[in-house]
């Protein structure tokens, strides 16, 4: 799985940085952003339903939240 350490950037970076990977990688894979942007959660489920990617999970730590997106077809 590809880790994608995105902590200190504001949306919509950490999206687009993550559809950039996404567009790199085979259906199926999976990437993991480390994002502390309260907003990513709201946003990564959005970019996901609109791209047709699955959001794998979202879990919040200290204040960084680990997001695991699974490439769709």
């Amino acid at each position: 799985m590809t880790t994608l350490d995105l902590k200190g950037l504001q949306c919509p970076l950490p999206v687009l940085r993550a559809n950039k990977t996404l567009r790199g990688m085979s259906d199926g894979a999976e990437v993991c952003v480390l994002a502390t942007d309260a907003a990513a959660p709201a946003d990564f489920a959005a970019f996901c339903r609109s791209a047709r990617h699955t959001l794998v999970s979202c879990e919040e730590t200290e204040g960084v939240y680990a997001i695991v997106i699974r490439k769709g077809g």
